[in-house]
């Protein structure tokens, strides 16, 4: 009789309806015994795969399924990003939607035909994971397993950091993902500066009626403020304008806010009701009551956590003595409306590990780093 362990480990490229269902089927059963997973909606992730996601303007993808015993037990994607490389001109190509079993040969199996791709596509590194790419999912968590991920932030088994590292990887850069409860004291050297500059700053939310012109608005700080930051690659406009009519439909004006010094945009900041939790018993499923349950949890009962995924203050304000002012206004801002809501935690996140200043803003105001994660790199 054979053993199960020493089974050979079969690849295939995901093409077919059949294999996209088992890719996106995968991690239900990987994560089937662990309490701090929660599926993703279904429906959101074959939109983000599907051909029609403005992503796949700029850029390409392959995807793979590793079979055991003719059953599936991994699965990744490699893309490559012509936004980035027109960025950096590094030949980068991303990893990306990793997900297998506690076994070296299907990580080397999985690895293994994701560079080969990107290195007979003329990519000289591979980086990763990016799901899929570094304005959406990034990172592989790597400390911070028994807490469940909030809206658009991964999840993994202990098992993975160590199987990735076994394939020839290093670390390229941690992220930090922090909690910050809405009731905070503002300290008394942001209340001093914030009342120098009261007469000159103004903050507001975004105008319901001129919602793309705010979002214009905030793409253009984001893409000056982020510019100079490791791995930058600008939001593309169309996907951004998507981005925000989405999103506008499922939360209120109040959790985008935009600060203004002398009327010229200058920060921004964005918080998102945290769909994870209103999800959580859905099990990706949305049939018609799912539907129904999620947009009462999101609208009449509101999830109690919330999670800031952008934020930014323009350049020329970061290294001045306004810079950390901005930050604090359009924090203290947003977390007005959140405490008002009945939000009790406030996941701000990701912060890269070396971004002192930001770590510095956000643990004044008593925010304690709980989960880290880690991008890979490795020369093709």
């Amino acid at each position: 009789m054979s053993d199960k362990k020493d089974s050979p480990i079969s690849l295939e490229v995901v093409n077919k309806p059949k294999q996209w269902r088992q890719f996106l089927a995968l991690p239900h059963r990987i994560y089937a015994s662990d309490p701090a997973w929660i599926a993703p909606l279904n429906v959101m992730k074959r939109e983000q795969l599907s051909p029609a996601n403005d992503f796949f303007e700029h850029a390409w993808l392959r995807a793979w399924i590793a079979y055991k015993d003719g059953l599936p037990v991994g699965r990744i994607t490699a893309q490559i990003d012509e936004m980035h490389l027109q960025q950096h001109d590094d030949g980068v190509g991303y990893f990306g939607m990793l997900e297998a079993d506690d076994d070296p040969a299907i990580f080397a199996a999985l690895f293994g035909a994701a560079q080969d791709w990107l290195r007979g596509e003329g990519m000289r590194q591979v980086r990763g994971p990016f799901n899929l790419h570094v304005n959406e999912e990034v990172g592989l968590l790597v400390d911070g397993f028994s807490t469940p991920p909030y809206f658009l932030m991964g999840h993994a088994p202990p098992w993975y950091g160590p199987g990735v590292e076994a394939q020839g990887y290093q670390a390229a850069k941690d992220l930090l993902a922090y909690q910050v409860r809405p009731d905070f004291e503002a300290p008394r050297v942001m209340e001093r500066l914030a009342k120098r500059v009261s007469g000159r700053l103004k903050v507001r939310p975004i105008r319901r009626k001129q919602l793309l012109e705010d979002a214009a608005i905030i793409r253009d700080i984001f893409n000056d403020a982020w510019h100079n930051n490791w791995g930058f690659v600008p939001l593309a406009e169309a996907q951004w304008a998507d981005t925000v009519k989405t999103l506008a439909k499922l939360m209120p004006d109040d959790y985008i806010q935009i600060a203004e010094y002398d009327g010229e945009p200058v920060a921004f900041i964005v918080a998102l009701p945290n769909l994870n939790e209103a999800i959580s018993d859905l099990k990706g499923k949305l049939l018609a009551f799912g539907w129904i349950k999620l947009l009462w949890r999101l609208k009449v009962r509101h999830p109690q956590t919330a999670r800031v995924p952008l934020m930014g203050v323009r350049q020329k304000f970061q290294h001045s003595r306004l810079g950390p002012t901005l930050a604090f206004m359009v924090i203290d801002a947003v977390r007005k409306p959140l405490h008002a809501r009945g939000v009790k935690n406030v996941e701000m996140g990701w912060i890269l590990e070396d971004n002192d200043g930001m770590r510095n803003i956000i643990e004044s105001i008593g925010g304690k780093a709980y989960k880290r994660y880690r991008i890979y790199q490795k020369d093709l």
